[in-house]
């Protein structure tokens, strides 16, 4: 007879979690999100997933600015009650304090990335982009993965500062070329060299 391993499972305040709970609650699972005042547990990632944020990643990080820094999958306070978890963001390298570092504050990221999962594809399309662009954050790409060649699709988003909303820029599918917030052209094939 096999026995399943006990799991204590946090019980949430009358009120929800706060950010200072996600950022020190013990043995949460990797990559845990604060929506709302819920955590969120992330379901495992398709191989896509890993491959589209690695070719994104290292496309950004081959591009960026001297004052700006690249990271992957940090917590961004938004408010006390949010703390999503973006896939790749751009952050102004003064917010970069030290390597201990667990999230960065909503006010110093530049570009959040997310790549479609299933079980994010919600999240991915409403709630996080109109958390993203509520925080003031300039820019938002959202990656889907293409039906018939399961290449990547990049949905570009600039903030129309008036409405605090997103607008659509751009949709890339063989190569990502923008020069806002730099000069970046990834070529999106290459995900096959991965």
């Amino acid at each position: 007879m096999t026995a399943e391993p006990a799991h204590t499972w946090p019980v949430p305040p009358q009120d929800g979690y706060t950010v200072d709970d996600l950022l020190t609650l013990p043995d949460l699972p990797p990559h845990t999100e604060l929506i709302d005042g819920s955590l969120v547990f992330v379901s495992p990632q398709r191989d896509f997933h890993t491959l589209a944020m690695y070719l994104l990643e290292h496309g950004l990080r081959a591009s960026v600015p001297a004052e700006l820094r690249v990271r992957r999958e940090m917590t961004m306070v938004i408010d006390k009650r949010n703390g999503p978890e973006p896939d790749i963001v751009v952050v102004r390298a003064a917010a970069v304090r030290d390597r201990k570092q667990t999230y960065y504050q909503a006010r110093d990221v530049l570009l959040a990335v997310e790549v479609v999962s299933p079980s994010s594809e919600a999240r991915d399309y409403d709630t996080k982009p109109h958390k993203y662009a509520a925080a003031g954050i300039p820019y938002f790409w959202r990656v889907d993965m293409t039906a018939d060649d399961e290449q990547p699709l990049v949905h570009v988003f600039e903030l129309d500062k008036e409405t605090r909303a997103y607008k659509p820029t751009g949709t890339y599918r063989d190569r990502l070329k923008v020069s806002v917030p730099f000069e970046v052209d990834i070529d999106l094939t290459e995900i096959d060299k991965l």
